[in-house]
C-alpha cells in the first residue's frame, strides 16, 4: 500500500471518530461506550483526577498508556504532541507546564484539531496551541521544545524514521522525547498487514518492538530505552467491532486472532537529545 494512500485512510478514520465522538478499544473506530473508555484509560495508566481534569470530548479512547506520566514536566518547558487527536495529553500537560510554559499539540486531521480547539475553548487553556500537519513535517521550528510526547500515534505512520528524524530537530539539546506506542513482538500474517481496517486499528502498521528501536537511535537519539511493556488488554482487541469484523472478513480463525493479540504490545520508551 502506497504511502499516500496509507494517510489518506487514517485521517478519513480519525475524521470519522472525531465527528461521531465514537472511542475506540484498540485504537480503531469502533462503538465502544464512554465507560469502556474510561476502563481502558485507567488501565493504560491515567487516574480518575486525570479523567476528570479535562475537557468533555477530550479522552476519545485514543491511547496505548500515559506519556504524560514518565515526561516529568516541569513549569516553563514546551511540551510537544505529535497526534494530538482531540488534546487529551495536551490539557493534561498543560497543569504541568503552567503559565509560563506551552504546550503545541499537532494533528493531520481538520475535525480532530477542531475538535481540540473546542476543548481549548472550554476549559479557558491559553498555554496550548494546536497545529493541523504531519508529524513527518512538523510545522515547528528547530530547536524549539524541551519535550516530545506521542500517544499510539506513530505506529499509524508509513514514514517513521522521518517522524524520529522531525522529533530529533525540534527538540532542544538535552530535550527528551516519551512515547507510549503499539510494538510487535513477532510478524502478523501479510494478509492482516495489507488490512485497511487495520491500519486505523494500530494493528497494520506497528513496526517490530526491535526495528521501533533501532530506527529511534538512527535519528541520532540517545540514551533509548524500553520504560515499561505491557500485553495491550487481548480481551479488548478480540472483543473490538472492528476487530471482528476484520476477522470474520479475512477469515482468521480465533485462535490465529488471539496469536495476533497475543503479540501486540504497548510499550513506554524514553530518548534524549
Amino acid at each position: 500500500m502506497k504511502k499516500s494512500e496509507v494517510k489518506k485512510i487514517v485521517r478519513a478514520g480519525y475524521a470519522e471518530i472525531a465527528k461521531s465522538g465514537n472511542s475506540c478499544c484498540s485504537c480503531g473506530p469502533s462503538c465502544c461506550g464512554a465507560d469502556l473508555t474510561e476502563s481502558v484509560s485507567k488501565q493504560i495508566g491515567y487516574s480518575e483526577e486525570d479523567l476528570e481534569n479535562v475537557p468533555e470530548g477530550a479522552n476519545l479512547g485514543l491511547g496505548c498508556g500515559n506519556p504524560i506520566a514518565l515526561a516529568s514536566i516541569k513549569e516553563g518547558e514546551t511540551v510537544l504532541d505529535l497526534g494530538s487527536g482531540a488534546g487529551f495529553d495536551c490539557f493534561l500537560a498543560a497543569s504541568k507546564v503552567g503559565n509560563t510554559g506551552k504546550v503545541i499539540g499537532v494533528d493531520m486531521t481538520p475535525e480532530m484539531i477542531e475538535k481540540a480547539r473546542e476543548g481549548k475553548q472550554k476549559g479557558d487553556y491559553d498555554n496550548v496551541e494546536f497545529r493541523l500537519g504531519e508529524i513527518e513535517n512538523l510545522p515547528i521550528a528547530d530547536n524549539a521544545v524541551d519535550i516530545v510526547i506521542s500517544n499510539c500515534v506513530i505506529n499509524l505512520s508509513p514514514e517513521k524514521r522521518r517522524v524520529f528524524d522531525e522529533a530529533f530537530r525540534v527538540l532542544k539539546p538535552g530535550g527528551r522525547m516519551m512515547v507510549s506506542d503499539i510494538v510487535l513482538l513477532k510478524a502478523i500474517p501479510e494478509v492482516v498487514m495489507d488490512s485497511i481496517e487495520m491500519y486505523v486499528s494500530c494493528i497494520a502498521g506497528a513496526s517490530l518492538k526491535a526495528d521501533y528501536l533501532d530506527t529511534i537511535n538512527a535519528a541520532g537519539f540517545r540514551n533509548v530505552s524500553v520504560v515499561s511493556e505491557e500485553p495491550f488488554p487481548v480481551e479488548y482487541i478480540i472483543s473490538d467491532p472492528t476487530v471482528q469484523t476484520i476477522v470474520n472478513n479475512l477469515e482468521i480463525s480465533p485462535e490465529l486472532a488471539r496469536d495476533i493479540a497475543n503479540s501486540i504490545v504497548s510499550v513506554k520508551i524514553a530518548a534524549f537529545k
